[in-house]
Parts: structure tokens; sequence; C-alpha cells
């Protein structure tokens, strides 16, 4: 594979999903550096990496199995002030720039937690950047959520057309914490009062010890995915 950007199939052919479906079971299990570095030699200049700075694991992973891959944020106008300040930080940490997604709506319009905030200040923007790419990295984990439970490794993402990549599906909060502490990973500021999984400020609240990481996302409202990963 060259690093020439490949155009993205509007379907898989049955010889991809075969490929794909090699690959999840071959690297089923393996470390996620492995993962980054099949998807980046399989995919070349058409691999981007999308990340919710809720943390930096990602892409610090990112940074040793893929260097130079782009990276998007989705700035939906609602995020928490330290969310906008940790990605500067990470940023700085690791020399690489950031694609900033917006679907550019006044504040007024489906505003947080309405019925179509998510699809149009998240979905929408992300898969207009996704067009003509050819695969994307998430930092997806299979015990975020019930929906999320079966994702491999690697596969097709039919809702956008292209591959998807998930190289710490298979870990879980614990690992995520350990691989913090081992690379001595800088940490959201909101971590220390709470807040777990971070999103959109009026939609994310801290939670108790012991309780879900995700427990405080869309709190009360039975929602579970703001429908990038559906």
């Amino acid at each position: 594979m060259t690093d020439t950007e490949p155009s993205a199939p509007d379907e898989p052919s049955a010889l991809l999903l075969e490929e794909l479906a090699e690959a999840a079971g071959r690297l089923e299990g393996a470390d996620p550096l492995e993962i980054l570095r099949y998807a980046s030699e399989r995919f070349g200049g058409g691999l981007v990496l999308a990340s919710s700075f809720q943390d930096c694991v990602l892409i610090d992973l990112a940074s040793r199995a893929a260097p130079g891959i782009t990276v998007a944020f989705i700035d939906t106008g609602f995020h928490f002030p330290e969310t906008l300040a940790y990605l500067g930080r990470v940023k700085r940490r690791y020399g690489i720039e950031v694609e900033v997604l917006s679907a550019g709506l006044p504040a007024s319009e489906w505003p947080c937690g309405s019925a179509r905030c998510c699809e149009l200040r998240k979905v929408a923007p992300l898969n207009a950047f996704l067009a003509g790419r050819t695969a994307w990295v998430t930092g997806l984990k299979r015990v975020d959520t019930p929906e999320r439970e079966l994702a491999p490794v690697v596969g097709w993402d039919h809702s956008k057309d292209l591959v998807k990549v998930n190289p710490i599906a298979a870990w879980s909060e614990d690992d995520v914490e350990a691989y913090v502490v081992a690379r001595e990973l800088p940490r959201h500021p909101l971590n220390a009062v709470g807040y777990l999984s971070i999103g959109c400020a009026p939609t994310t609240a801290p939670v108790g010890e012991g309780d879900d990481a995700r427990a405080g996302r869309w709190a009360g409202t039975g929602k579970t995915e703001c429908g990038l990963h559906l």
C-alpha cells in the first residue's frame, strides 16, 4: 500500500469483507499497537483518527504506531472549557495538528440535549469529514455500552461506508487506566472531580465511586449512544 490516499468504495466488495474478517480474527487479542500498525500500512493516507479528547490514550498509541495520522475532533459548541484546554495541551505534547469539525449551528438551534443535537452537531460533520476516506480509528470499547459489546477490532462501518478500526475494543476501563499510568499520560482535568466519560457539558455529570464510567452520560434519559457508532 502506498501513501497515496485511495478513493473509498461506496459498497464493500466480497473480497474486502473477507479480508477484514480475516484481519479481525488474526488481530483479536493483539496489542493495540499491532492493530494500528496494520491499519496504517493497509490504508495509508486514507486513515484518520477521531478523538473526543476525554483522554489521550488513542493519540499516544497512534503516535507510536501510526505517526502523522490525521486527527479529528468534533466541536459541538457545548464542550467543557476544560476539554478544549486539554485538547490544546495534548496537541502541544505530541506536536500534532487537529482537524476541528463543526456543524456551524448557532447555540439556539437544536441545543445540547435536544432531539436532533447529536445527529446534526456530531454525526453530520463527521460523516462529511469521512467522505472519501478509507478507514477511521476510534476509541470504542466493548465494555462501554451493550450496543458495543460485539465490536470487532477491524470491520466495515455500514453507516459510514468505510473501514472502522477499534484498536482498544477489547480493553476494560482498568486496562485504560493501567496504560495511562504506565505511559504517564496527562489526564483530563475533570477526572479529578468524578467525570470519567466526558461529552458535552449540559449532558455529562460526574459519577460516584464504583459507578459505571458512562453513567454520567445523558443520565436519566435512557440514551447511551450519540449515533457516531451506530
